[in-house]
């Protein structure tokens, strides 16, 4: 992304006094900060937090109590903003094919049947499922049902993709090979993502931006800016570093 080192982003995504309640219990409280276009951010906090919470209230799956979150300066809206979710495990559909999963939301928006099957051979390719597109998804390994859903997902071309944990049940070989396809496709589009995870390993490998939040209630406690080359080396004195800066920020309160 060096070509981006120097150039000033537009503000994507606005979260201002962000509450979230649910009956009594303050989950989110008072969480305000910007996301940029183009940006990689990679959220991290303790088990159980509430970092789900926050991506449900982004699509608007749970109202919120109070402040707002803006998208492109005005109200987010997932009937008409161009937004992706990528969830925790599979979440192909059995009974569509390899490429009919990959064009379900190319379908639900209309696209004209040409460049749906442009989009469709394009995300199949980049992915490495051009050959199984006749498949379902029994027929598929793990790693390649994550695959199906990453095309899914940027075959819709989205202004925003929100990933929680989706490598979380992967084991650590398959997990690198999505985190390296992830990268690939952000640079190739541009596409703003916001990724959770409580991996903080994962976190410092993708992350342009790395977000910490607290426990409940949850406030944001620190965001880094990552500037470590790509690719990333896991080894290298300068990943440990800020790997142990990370797990030290989420581990004392």
């Amino acid at each position: 992304m060096e070509a981006k080192a120097g150039n000033e982003r537009q503000v994507k995504v606005q979260v201002n006094h962000l509450t979230k309640k649910f009956g009594d219990l303050l989950v989110l409280d008072d969480i305000s900060f910007d996301v940029e276009k183009g940006d990689l951010l990679c959220v991290v906090g303790p088990t159980g937090c509430g970092k789900t919470t926050f991506l449900n209230s982004l699509t608007k799956i749970y109202d919120i109590t109070s402040g707002e979150i803006l998208l492109d300066s005005h109200p987010v809206d997932p009937k008409k903003d161009h937004i992706a979710y990528i969830f925790q495990g599979n979440s192909t559909m059995p009974w569509l094919t390899v490429e009919q999963n990959v064009s379900f939301g190319l379908d639900i928006k209309h696209v004209p049947q040409e460049k749906k099957r442009e989009l469709v051979d394009k995300y199949l390719e980049i992915v490495g499922l051009t050959k199984y597109r006749k498949y379902y998804p029994k027929q598929l390994s793990a790693s390649m049902l994550q695959r199906v859903s990453i095309a899914r997902a940027f075959a819709t071309e989205p202004e925003l993709l929100l990933m929680d944990e989706p490598y979380g049940q992967l084991d650590i070989e398959l997990r690198f090979k999505l985190e390296d396809e992830l990268i690939r496709l952000w640079e190739m589009t541009g596409t703003t993502v916001i990724f959770i995870t409580h991996n903080i390993e994962e976190a410092v490998y993708l992350g342009e931006h790395i977000m910490v939040l607290t426990n409940k209630p949850t406030t944001v406690k620190q965001t880094l800016q990552n500037d470590l080359p790509r690719p990333r080396d896991i080894a290298a004195p300068e990943f440990v570093r800020l790997r142990e800066e990370v797990t030290e920020l989420i581990k004392w309160w």
